[in-house]
């Protein structure tokens, strides 16, 4: 199943944005042309005390009443921001609760995007968390979750929101480096959550390759060992190499690839609860020829692809794989 609303086309942060409406425009016009845009459902806002699990009240209640005005330089708040991330947050809300009701996997596509926002901050073209607030309703819920998180910039909101809990374990494949700066191997949560927050810092030039060592080395093994009830997927297409703000190099067969496995590995490990929701990526070609791979992967279908170069063939992220093994040893059991 899909999750989608045309509204979120609406959602202009600024002119010239990176982070603009055809991202989605694409991604719809391709599933079309490859007839995957089947069994599309839309969704209602979030609700307060759903945003409330997550988001402190005075952020809320400045974002929602800014009218006008700044997150971040690039963050831009308009009269109608508002109920547009709100929605986006319910479109995950809902696709998560279908994927655990019906034990099937399901897709948000929606922006804005939220895996930057935090506990009462926003920033990086997000406003609302929608993934950690699907999170949340699960754990209220009795139930355990797990974030993989494959967009190219660490989610510094997940990771904040999340840090003290052992009830949800966050982990991140990300360009190290970069916005937003956090995300070192050795950050591994907090308190109680201590080794719930697993971060794989990749550095520029880290593909294919890079990727599969780190699923195979990392994320299957603790994913395995945490069984979680339901695992969100935080699915940014910015670490393709052709995005044009970040320098991770995968490839849209080898994007795929690693949402196969991860959604192989949910049908396993938490009877096939999987919930792909979207964050960035902001090469129209790759984006929209990726999500079409992960649907009709999903869909049991195949699709061709044009941006096939493997630039990263001898795992040059070998030594942030290392890193990430090294602090997570006292946790889990890696090899």
């Amino acid at each position: 199943m899909i999750v989608y609303d045309p509204r979120f086309l609406d959602h202009v942060a600024s002119p010239l944005h990176v982070e603009r409406p055809e991202r989605l425009r694409s991604v719809v016009a391709r599933l079309q042309r490859e007839g995957l845009f089947t069994e599309v459902t839309t969704a209602v806002p979030a609700s307060l005390a759903d945003l409330d699990r997550v988001h402190r009240t005075p952020y809320l209640d400045l974002f929602r009443n800014l009218g006008e005005g700044l997150l971040d330089p690039e963050t831009a708040v308009h009269p109608s921001t508002f109920e547009i991330a709100s929605l986006a947050a319910g479109a995950v809300l809902h696709a998560t609760r279908v994927a655990v009701r019906d034990g099937r996997p399901t897709v948000a596509l929606v922006r804005p995007p939220g895996h930057h926002a935090g506990p009462d901050y926003g920033g990086g073209f997000c406003y609302l968390n929608n993934v950690a607030i699907a999170a949340a309703a699960q754990v209220a819920e009795g139930r355990r979750v797990a974030i993989v998180d494959y967009d190219a910039h660490h989610g510094n909101g997940t990771r904040d929101i999340f840090a003290d809990t052992a009830d949800v374990l966050y982990l991140s494949t990300h360009e190290y480096g970069i916005y937003p700066g956090t995300g070192p191997a050795e950050d591994v949560g907090e308190g109680e959550g201590r080794g719930f927050t697993v971060n794989i810092p990749f550095s520029a030039g880290c593909g294919d390759a890079s990727y599969s060592a780190a699923y195979e080395a990392i994320v299957e093994p603790i994913l395995e060992q945490f069984r979680p009830d339901v695992l969100l997927v935080s699915l940014g297409i910015d670490a393709h190499y052709r995005d044009p703000i970040t320098s991770l190099v995968l490839s849209s067969p080898g994007y795929v690839d690693l949402l196969g496995r991860t959604a192989a590995l949910a049908a396993r490990i938490c009877g096939n609860r999987f919930v792909v929701a979207l964050e960035g990526g902001y090469h129209l070609e790759a984006l929209s020829e990726v999500l079409a791979g992960v649907v009709g992967r999903l869909q049991g279908r195949s699709v061709g692809y044009t941006l096939t170069d493997v630039l990263d063939g001898d795992v040059h992220g070998q030594g942030a794989i290392d890193a990430t093994t090294r602090a997570h040893q006292a946790f889990w059991n890696l090899r």
